[in-house]
């Protein structure tokens, strides 16, 4: 089975005043879900409400008649609004449970809720909690800090054991390239999130190598 893939936005990581950036950032959104990438997350945290959910409803268009589904940043209410798949829970926001049953509320069934985790015990929090994924940060670096420990931490926490369930899948985060994400993928990682990954290479390229087994 090939790794799971998962796109995080950042449009001011694109050159150019914010309406080249916003084209830019659609243009991406549109050539991940074009190559196969199963998720999409809208972060784009410096946004007000009104101009977030305007946002999400070009990231929607863009991502078109596609498999692959969109997941908005800690905000809820936006997901609600915009039809989103679902809701990205940064470690220090809700907990999934609560996030779900506000979408019961709303009659939105099966949301996908993905969830930030720093360690063993984030893991074991938001699976309890009823998450659909974890994402693990960082495993190599976050901000031009350098993590030693990070890819053994993430090979503790996905060889880790659930009883009577299969474990929740958990997605590596943080410095991995398309040199360096073999190293995640063999240490249990289901899947690949990054920024600067789908960013600063072609989606397509991406895919392939990860699905190939070539990098």
């Amino acid at each position: 089975m090939r790794p799971r893939l998962y796109y995080i936005t950042d449009r001011r990581q694109f050159p150019g005043e914010a309406r080249e950036q916003e084209r830019l950032l659609l243009a991406k959104i549109a050539e991940c879900a074009a190559a196969g990438v199963d998720y999409i997350q809208l972060r784009e945290k410096d946004l007000s409400t009104r101009a977030l959910e305007e946002l999400a409803h070009k990231t929607r268009a863009a991502i078109g008649g596609t498999e692959t589904r969109l997941l908005i940043n800690s905000r809820t209410d936006v997901a609600l609004a915009c039809g989103a798949h679902g809701v990205h829970v940064p470690g220090d926001d809700l907990q999934a449970s609560e996030v779900r049953a506000i979408f019961d509320r709303a009659n939105v069934a099966a949301p996908l809720i993905a969830v930030s985790v720093h360690s063993p015990a984030d893991v074991a929090y938001a699976e309890a909690h009823g998450a659909d994924f974890a994402v693990f940060a960082p495993v190599f670096e976050k901000g031009g800090e350098q993590n030693p420990a990070g890819l053994e931490q993430l090979r503790q926490i996905c060889r880790r054991t659930v009883a009577a369930a299969p474990p929740m899948a958990v997605f590596a985060l943080g410095g991995i390239t398309l040199e360096n994400a073999r190293q995640c993928l063999e240490a249990g990682a289901a899947g690949i999130a990054g920024i600067r990954l789908f960013q600063e290479n072609h989606a397509g390229k991406v895919a392939q190598k990860l699905g190939s087994g070539s990098i």
